[in-house]
């Protein structure tokens, strides 16, 4: 693997901050000073420093995200952090995507970054459901507008799925990953989000999970989700 990605996955950094120490000259690879495409194969000596590192075994974490924690390893005003959520794992993992502080629900971690990219990345159009409850109760006309797109000011978004669960509550469904997609998207048809819930992610639900605890995924699951996904 790619020498940022390797040191990455051993927890020394994040794939930019390995970049940094690569382009410092602090890494070496078999006593050479590492570059930003050299690559790591089985039996090589990595060094940062001086010391040898490890990278870490592949981990794949599901976590019922709490309201009031925020999606990041730190945070400078001193919010928990859904990583420290997660601290018993050795290995460093980060968060795929992010959610609110304000909003629960499922969120991967992982340290198998090209996964990560590439769930993350719009063209693969993952689905995430979400639980939402809003002002007001909205009528058939708003619901249809949700489910053919709504003009916002980065575009339209895409066609989505929805269902009433009650009368000031919906269930969406999106293939996008928009920065505040579904609350802008109830903004735009008059009906603000009062709380929004995360309660399925890549085909991943949060059955027998309590707010702020995880578990880590079955390998049928981190294979069904390693399968090459479509695009568009």
């Amino acid at each position: 693997m790619r020498l940022n990605a390797y040191l990455a996955r051993a927890g020394i950094a994040s794939r930019r901050g390995a970049d940094d120490l690569i382009k410092a000259g602090r890494v070496r690879v078999n006593d050479v000073p590492g570059e930003l495409n050299t690559y790591v194969h089985t039996g090589d000596r990595v060094e940062v420093d001086g010391k040898a590192v490890t990278a870490q075994a592949l981990k794949y974490v599901l976590l019922h995200k709490p309201a009031g924690t925020v999606t990041t390893a730190r945070d400078p005003q001193g919010r928990p952090t859904v990583v420290e959520l997660v601290d018993e794992i050795p290995e460093r993992v980060v968060p795929v995507g992010r959610l609110d502080a304000d909003t629960t629900g499922a969120l991967l971690l992982t340290n198998d970054g090209p996964l990560a990219h590439r769930l993350a990345h719009p063209r693969y159009g993952v689905e995430k459901v979400y639980e939402v409850e809003v002002e007001g109760e909205p009528g058939e006309a708003a619901l249809q507008q949700l489910a053919e797109g709504v003009d916002l000011e980065d575009g339209r978004t895409a066609p989505a799925s929805v269902r009433r669960l009650g009368p000031s509550k919906l269930e969406l469904a999106l293939h996008e990953g928009r920065k505040h997609q579904v609350k802008r998207m109830c903004e735009a048809v008059g009906h603000p989000v009062l709380r929004l819930h995360r309660s399925r992610y890549a085909g991943l639900t949060l059955e027998g999970l309590e707010p702020g605890a995880w578990r880590e995924l079955e390998p049928s699951e981190t294979k069904r989700l390693r399968t090459p996904l479509p695009g568009p």
